[in-house]
């Protein structure tokens, strides 16, 4: 019989994003025989990761301040867990949780990088990079992004695995109607900021008639693109709702998802939009490529590029028949690689095989291999 494996989880994130929204799944699908705790230092972030399951133990600890670090120590001595798993938004996030883990000998550590971003600032390069080579495990969301870790951090080739983030699947989706084959809606689903390169969206949409864009997400360039639209004079075929609690119920009203972003990690959208049969339209930025694959499960462009942007739109706008089949394609491979149920069964594998293997060096860790 399997023994209880002690987990967890950790995030510093103040605000509920996809970050949080991949660890609230991994919650509520570990298996039984994990005891799993949720530790962060918002009160609305560990619920929200927690509410899957009552019996979920939760703390919610300082953030920063001089006995934060002492705070997370404490607590995490007094759980005696077998593995700390720290979620992090951005590859600085999560110091204080990190090193207050390394510093308990017995405990293994998983850092889990959600965006392959880098840092100019030299003080927090070196203290990523010295956090990130005495974890157990060093875990990306796709192969792409973890490749970028290694090159961005010096952590030495092949030091950080990939583990794409899963989502439920909804069951057998909703296809849409193919009344007006001339006319298709465009989703794009995202906080309203540079990155996610809404404006790139904007601009493609108004050089292709009969087509109209549904923009969810909220953030600091609402006005800015609220702006663009009118200014492009395709106001009356945008739609920005806002902030919408269950993004995925607005899928069966999309023909096509747009991705344009102009960084990405392993988005939980596109994931969503897989599963719904829909065809996706993405950057070849991060891992997207790694789901996306032109014209088999959809179609890649390169990032700031309105006339392939413009191109994929048109080409999709005139042939239904083709939309279908991306669709159908894109759904058979989230199915196959990038569930829920996926992504759950290989950290369980990752946090027992931990426990098989001698910890890392916490003081002087052995040379990155080239």
């Amino acid at each position: 019989m399997t023994s209880t494996l002690r987990v967890t989880v950790y995030t510093d994130s103040a605000g509920i994003g996809g970050a949080e929204i991949s660890l609230s799944h991994l919650a509520a699908t570990v298996s039984s025989e994990i005891h799993l705790t949720v530790v962060g230092v918002d009160e609305k972030v560990v619920h929200f990761i927690a509410a899957s399951r009552s019996e979920i133990d939760r703390f919610i600890l300082p953030a920063s301040g001089i006995g934060a670090f002492l705070e997370h120590r404490r607590t995490f001595q007094q759980l005696h867990p077998d593995i700390i798993h720290c979620n992090l938004c951005t590859p600085w996030a999560g110091a204080i949780g990190l090193a207050a883990a390394l510093s308990l000998p017995k405990v293994r550590v998983v850092r889990v990088d959600q965006l392959p971003l880098r840092t100019t600032d030299m003080l927090t390069l070196w203290r990523t990079r010295a956090l990130g080579l005495r974890s157990d495990a060093h875990v990306a969301v796709g192969q792409a992004s973890a490749t970028k870790m290694e090159d961005f951090y010096a952590l030495g080739r092949n030091s950080v695995i990939s583990i794409p983030n899963g989502v439920p699947d909804g069951g057998e989706p909703e296809l849409p109607a193919y009344q007006n084959p001339a006319q298709i809606t465009v989703g794009s689903i995202g906080r309203l900021d540079a990155m996610k390169a809404h404006d790139i969206l904007l601009r493609a949409v108004a050089r292709v008639p009969q087509v109209r864009a549904v923009i969810l997400g909220d953030g600091g360039e609402r006005s800015n693109l609220e702006k663009l639209s009118s200014d492009l004079g395709i106001r009356d075929r945008v739609e920005m709702p806002g902030w919408v609690d269950r993004p995925q119920s607005y899928l069966p009203q999309f023909d096509v998802v747009a991705m344009p972003s102009r960084s990405e990690g392993f988005p939980l959208a596109m994931v969503e939009a897989m599963l719904a049969a829909r065809p996706v339209i993405a950057t070849r930025v991060g891992s997207m490529p790694e789901a996306i694959q032109d014209g088999i499960t959809g179609l890649l462009i390169d990032k700031n590029d309105v006339d392939g942007l413009t191109r994929s739109l048109k080409r999709l706008r005139d042939n239904p028949e083709f939309r279908h089949q991306l669709g159908k394609q894109a759904r058979d491979t989230a199915l196959a690689h990038f569930t829920v149920g996926t992504m759950t069964c290989r950290y369980e594998t990752l946090w027992r095989e931990l426990l098989d293997r001698p910890p890392v060096p916490r003081l002087k860790v052995p040379r990155p291999k080239d």
